[in-house]
């Protein structure tokens, strides 16, 4: 893929998701997405308000969302999480392609408008779609049993959602520590934050959400969207992240050896890594890894911890606990 000059992704930015905000010319389009008219109309009859509180944008152009949904390769045997749907923009896309969808949307007045706009612009739909009125945070197997991990793995679902900037990353780490067959994301956040959970070793927004996320999978930019398809627009920029699991919340791998390191002491060691990232290995572990570890783990500890791959903090954090035992 060539570069982009500053220009080009200036104009990107103001126009809407990477390749052009609207796409009126799809052959998937089968129902009514809803446009800037029908939100305003929508919140007015609802006597909704967008809140701070929430981290509440509404998407108002159809093209984007359905972008969004390409992206996320939704289709007729998908099975969808969404968190935060809002007046409903995001989820009649999914919808609209057949896929079962679970929207789960802390505003109890949003939650109980979203089946009234469901029946109304896309009726058909009705039966696909379920509303939780909840915090994305409390979500767990036992909260949400129709997502409750299958043994067998035979249930995987994808979570693809408008997530609320304020608190993106933590609903993304909750969930993949959570649910174990949650296969998939593709979800719209702040920029920034976007660069951090794909950020690699090395880099300046390297930090403990960027390892933690590689714990579990691979993560990539999927397009940056313009803060005109919003309302009430943004004071920042927005981008979409898709992310790919490829090992459960204990660090098994598919057709590889379980990881000897469990999560929790792996993400102590990052923690504590990044909490003092200017300083050395030895230094901001000290009271966790013993000086021996740094040496069979293959470490120098005087790197820093922004230097460490998920599989090096993997490996210390084995080394510290054989050393310890």
């Amino acid at each position: 893929m060539s570069k982009r000059t500053a220009d080009e992704t200036h104009e990107i930015a103001r126009s809407g998701i990477d390749g052009g905000a609207t796409d009126t010319s799809s052959q998937a389009e089968t129902g009514h997405l809803l446009g800037a008219g029908d939100i305003r109309r929508i919140a007015d009859e609802a006597g909704i308000s967008p809140t701070k509180k929430f981290g509440q944008n509404f998407v108002i152009d159809p093209g984007t969302v359905r972008r969004i949904v390409r992206e996320a390769d939704a289709d007729a045997g998908t099975t969808v999480l969404e968190v935060g749907p809002g007046l409903g923009s995001l989820t009649l896309a999914l919808l609209e392609t057949g896929a079962n969808v679970t929207a789960v949307e802390i505003d109890p007045a949003l939650a109980e408008r979203l089946p009234q706009t469901v029946a109304q612009f896309m009726p058909e739909a009705v039966g696909r779609l379920t509303v939780v009125q909840a915090d994305a945070l409390s979500l767990s197997p036992e909260t949400l049993p129709q997502f409750a991990p299958d043994p067998h793995g035979a249930n995987p679902f994808t979570l693809v959602s408008n997530l609320p900037y304020n608190v993106a990353t933590p609903i993304v780490l909750t969930l993949l520590e959570r649910f174990r067959n949650l296969s998939h994301f593709l979800v719209m956040v702040q920029k920034e934050v976007a660069d951090r959970l794909v950020a690699t070793p090395g880099t300046k927004i390297y930090g403990a959400p960027s390892v933690k996320l590689a714990w579990y999978g691979r993560a990539e930019r999927a397009g940056l969207v313009g803060r005109n398809v919003f309302w009430p627009a943004p004071n920042v920029d927005s981008a979409l992240v898709s992310f790919t699991r490829d090992r459960d919340a204990e660090g098994e791998e598919p057709g590889e050896n379980a990881s000897d390191a469990n999560r929790e002491k792996v993400f102590e060691l990052i923690d504590a890594a990044f909490g003092q990232r200017r300083k050395t290995l030895h230094a901001a572990l000290k009271k966790l890894v013993p000086t021996e570890a740094f040496q069979a783990a293959g470490i120098d500890p005087k790197r820093r911890g922004e230097t460490l791959t998920i599989d090096e903090f993997t490996a210390l954090a084995n080394a510290a606990g054989q050393a310890t035992a």
